[in-house]
């Protein structure tokens, strides 16, 4: 018997070793506060407080100081305008420079459109410069892009969880157990740096709750 327990905690350590991922809360506003987020030239960020959230209202992309991310979760709070072709907001990651970077991508003003084409295009991939959503759509329509069920209220905040791998992205928007977008990742290897991404005729997007857990490499 004591033999059979010695085994078993040795199996339950080595368990805990290799599933036990760090995870990483980021209280947005405070980093902002204290300068450990950067703004890209040309914009800037400002703390809000909304009912219980907390968080940065910007423009353009927050990069966070000294992370370097390739594979793992992020889950954040987001949201966006409804205001037509004029907001985006979603994350950057694999990111070399302001044009090299792969992304995923919300589309509110898309959430519940009267045209169910254009429902489709609420949440979308893209790996920039060499598969912009332009090319994606055409050549792999309907591989890339999805609508969001049940379909957000376009103003309202939604909650993401986004799951990358070396070969592969999966979106879970609002808690549902069903991913609402899953991809082959395009193109290679481009660079360390995650940011938070809004754009669209500088209509700002705001972000609360960042938590982030880099991919356990032993497992």
């Amino acid at each position: 018997m004591k033999k059979i327990l010695i085994t078993l905690c040795i199996l339950s350590i080595s368990y805990t070793a290799a599933y036990s991922q760090k995870l990483i809360r980021y209280k947005l506003d405070k980093m902002l506060t204290k300068g450990e987020l950067e703004s890209n030239p040309g914009h800037k960020a400002v703390v809000f407080s909304d009912g219980k959230k907390k968080g940065i209202t910007f423009t353009g992309i927050i990069w966070i100081k000294g992370l370097e991310f390739n594979e793992g979760t992020i889950e954040t709070d987001l949201r966006g305008r409804n205001e037509f072709l004029k907001s985006f907001v979603g994350i950057v990651f694999n990111t070399a420079d302001t044009s090299t970077y792969e992304d995923i991508l919300f589309r509110p003003f898309n959430f519940r459109h009267q045209d169910p084409v254009r429902r489709t295009w609420s949440l979308a991939y893209t790996s920039e410069p060499d598969y912009p959503y332009t090319k994606l759509r055409k050549e792999n329509t309907g591989q890339f892009e999805s609508e969001i069920l049940p379909n957000p209220v376009p103003e309202d905040w939604i909650h993401a969880r986004i799951v990358i791998t070396k070969d592969s992205v999966q979106v879970f928007v609002n808690h549902m157990a069903k991913p609402s977008l899953t991809v082959k990742r395009l193109g290679g290897y481009h660079g360390n740096q995650l940011g938070l991404l809004v754009f669209g005729n500088d209509t700002p997007g705001d972000f609360a709750n960042l938590v982030i857990t880099p991919a356990n490499k032993n497992n």
